[in-house]
């Protein structure tokens, strides 16, 4: 999980100022703001990762029910059959051969349930079963990525929505200085090099303007693309997000032992693993299974109807008497005992009980990966607390700085070059504060988010 800033040439502004007008003329109050959470609920709505996921949990509920039905229920089959034979024949009625045409119709009705399969049946609803379980974390897990993804891209966009509209009033205020410098030149206060290094800072910032917008437009590309919002509507995040300075929230006591116990016990990740493993445990049963006997009943009723067409001495009982008559019943238990499959039995199991070795093994990777992206999610919120306190700190002072400059640019006290380098200085200390605010708000949510507060149910706002 990471997230790219440039922090260059940036301030915080107190306003949420328009810097998405539409290019088509249409007016800004048609257009939607949307806030973070309005983003991810979009994105979760229509992703369709997780409408795949959706139908794959269908499937494996399907699956649950076919298991449980082959368990418990027996097989029920009918059939009928009508044929003509030409020529000679055996007499149904007499078993003689004969030499006529006959007509002949059967139906029958046959049913089987396996009585014993070595349990392999209950170990294919135990399956099913997980897997089911398995297909809900999945589906947990694609939409807390999707939310996570929303909002880094979604946090790109602000910074570099700040970015444009701060280099935009910082380029007015480079041509306001150029206009000075030509004045003070022309009254002979400026020497020309002071006019060239004030026109080489004008075009530094009206360059870095181009890039910041393109920056701007590519992020918020990337955010459309992740909540497949329509390419060609206009999409305007809501700024009022920058305007919370308050993270005294974010000073609390955790506890790293007492996060890392409940994202073991909750993490969808870690719930995926532990379904794999019981899945391979329960085919591991069934492989074994396979070398016992297996017990099966079955039963049938069958009727059958025989006529002779156009045979005049033909004196063919009717209809519904060979329909009694000729019907007749079974029942039938069979026993199956492996001896020799010329070692297929031996085979399969030798990979099921890889496979549970491979699932034991991957299992305890997941488990250890975990451990550790909690303790660097923590690790990381501190030190990003850190950052953001240091980042004011360095911004105030140089903003400080900056304002005592400035008044002396306006009386020609200092040089252009030394005011463009205390005013980058000045950006870059306020670009840094922005960028360490939104990381801060990144990995406090990625906290929150092991302590069981899912992210579209946390205050996004703080």
């Amino acid at each position: 999980m990471k997230i790219r800033f440039i922090p260059i040439l940036l301030t915080v502004l107190c306003s949420t100022p328009n810097i998405f007008a539409a290019s088509n003329g249409s007016s800004s109050d048609t257009i939607a703001v949307m806030t973070l959470h309005d983003c991810m609920e979009y994105a979760v709505k229509y992703s369709t990762k997780n409408e795949i996921q959706k139908l794959d949990n269908s499937d494996k509920r399907i699956e649950r029910r076919d298991a449980i039905l082959k368990a418990f229920t027996p097989s029920v089959s009918a059939g009928t059959y009508a044929y003509t034979n030409f020529g000679r024949a055996v007499d149904p009625e007499t078993n003689t051969y004969i030499n006529s045409t006959s007509f002949n119709n059967g139906y029958s009705i046959n049913a089987s349930l396996t009585l014993f399969d070595g349990f392999s049946a209950i170990d294919n609803i135990k399956i099913s079963q997980t897997a089911v379980k398995m297909g809900i974390s999945e589906e947990e897990k694609l939409r807390n990525e999707l939310c996570l993804a929303v909002m880094e891209a979604y946090c790109n966009v602000l910074f570099h929505s700040e970015m444009t509209e701060v280099l935009t009033e910082q380029v007015e205020i480079a041509k306001t200085n150029l206009n000075l410098i030509n004045k003070q030149y022309e009254l002979g206060q400026k020497s020309y090099p002071d006019v060239a290094q004030t026109e080489a800072d004008l075009a530094d910032k009206e360059y870095l303007l181009v890039n910041s917008v393109n920056s701007r437009d590519d992020a918020l590309l990337t955010l459309k693309s992740i909540m497949l919002w329509p390419i060609e509507k206009e999409l305007r995040p809501d700024m009022s997000m920058l305007e919370n300075n308050n993270y005294s929230i974010l000073f609390d006591n955790e506890s790293e032992d007492e996060i890392i116990n409940y994202a073991l016990a909750t993490q969808p990740s870690v719930l995926i693993a532990e379904g794999s493993l019981k899945k391979a445990k329960y085919a591991l049963h069934t492989a074994k299974w396979q070398f016992l006997p297996s017990l099966s009943l079955s039963g049938g009723w069958s009727t059958s109807f025989y006529s002779y067409p156009g045979r005049a001495d033909s004196q063919t009982p009717s209809f519904w008497s060979q329909w009694k008559n000729n019907s007749g019943q079974y029942i039938q238990l069979n026993l199956s005992i492996p001896i020799y499959d010329r070692l297929s039995r031996f085979s399969n199991l030798s990979k099921k009980r890889n496979d549970y070795r491979r699932a034991e093994a991957q299992y305890r990777q997941t488990l250890q990966d975990v451990e550790s992206e909690v303790s660097r999610a923590l690790q990381d919120k501190r030190g990003a607390i850190k950052a953001l306190v240091h980042a004011e700190k360095k911004s105030d002072a140089q903003k400080e700085t900056f304002l005592l400059h400035e008044k002396k640019m306006k009386q020609g006290l200092i040089s252009p070059v030394e005011y463009q380098t205390i005013s980058n200085s000045y950006l870059n200390s306020c670009a840094e504060k922005l960028d360490a605010r939104l990381k801060l708000f990144l990995k406090n949510s990625v906290v929150n988010y092991y302590k069981g507060i899912g992210y579209l149910e946390q205050e996004m706002g703080n």
